[in-house]
């Protein structure tokens, strides 16, 4: 998985407000509502726990997509080591048996797009340079997304995809892949499906279908959205969570 202020009205309060609106009554979020973007440990220990968390705006939110923005300078949540220094330099053996915390850090790249379309077991971000020249896509191969008032929760697995504007894409993280089932973080059988959703998300790539296919690298922010804020109980465990 790649890396890793606001308004008063951009706190928990109101992304559970939103969301109490929408997903908990079975609709959608509003554009311009903020959301929590998650994912859960799966290192011994700290099974189930949030360990990443992202402020996120919704771009859209229907049926076929989530889209959601999270913006340049975005207070995220992200894990590192136990004497805070960054995951990818512990040597990959122990990457995932090393004891960890959890940091807040500011996202200093430019803002990133994630689309996830509803059951599939990857979503779709999009990379810019500074000055709005597209970079590329990521498919970040994931658990199913399931919904709770404030947001969304997912867990990662580990494998990856970039793929440029060229059309050609390549895999990313093979041995972070291979390591966390060497470290019995993933069993056979996970390892399989997800190898499966891979195979499946590159079939999409050669079709060139949705999202790729839809213009999203041409989209832009409204100027007037505020950077969500992180909420201070942004590790909260939902009370109803939904597919």
């Amino acid at each position: 998985m790649t890396g890793t202020g606001g308004r008063g009205g951009g706190s928990a309060r109101s992304a559970e407000r939103g969301a109490a609106s929408g997903p908990a009554r079975g609709t959608h979020w509003a554009v311009g509502e903020q959301i929590l973007w998650r994912y859960r440990d799966h290192a011994p220990g700290l099974e189930g726990r949030v360990h990443i968390c992202r402020p996120v705006t919704v771009v859209r939110d229907t049926d076929e997509v989530l889209a959601v923005w999270m913006a340049p300078g975005t207070e995220c949540v992200k894990p590192v080591l136990a004497d805070g220094s960054a995951v990818h330099e512990e040597p990959l053996a122990t990457r995932y048996t090393a004891e960890r915390t959890t940091v807040r850090s500011r996202w200093f790249g430019a803002g990133v797009l994630k689309l996830a379309r509803p059951g599939e077991p990857w979503s779709v971000w999009l990379f810019w340079e500074h000055g709005w020249r597209f970079k590329s896509w990521y498919v970040n191969l994931e658990e199913p997304r399931t919904r709770w008032s404030g947001g969304i929760d997912s867990e990662d697995h580990f494998l990856d995809i970039s793929v440029y504007p060229d059309r050609t894409w390549k895999w990313r993280d093979e041995d972070e892949f291979a390591q966390a089932q060497r470290s019995g973080l993933m069993d056979p059988e996970q390892a399989r499906r997800v190898r499966a959703a891979g195979r499946a998300a590159v079939d999409v790539i050669r079709a060139w279908g949705p999202p790729f296919s839809e213009g999203w690298q041409d989209w832009r922010p409204d100027p007037a959205w505020k950077v969500p804020v992180l909420p201070e109980d942004w590790d909260r465990t939902p009370a109803h969570m939904t597919s």
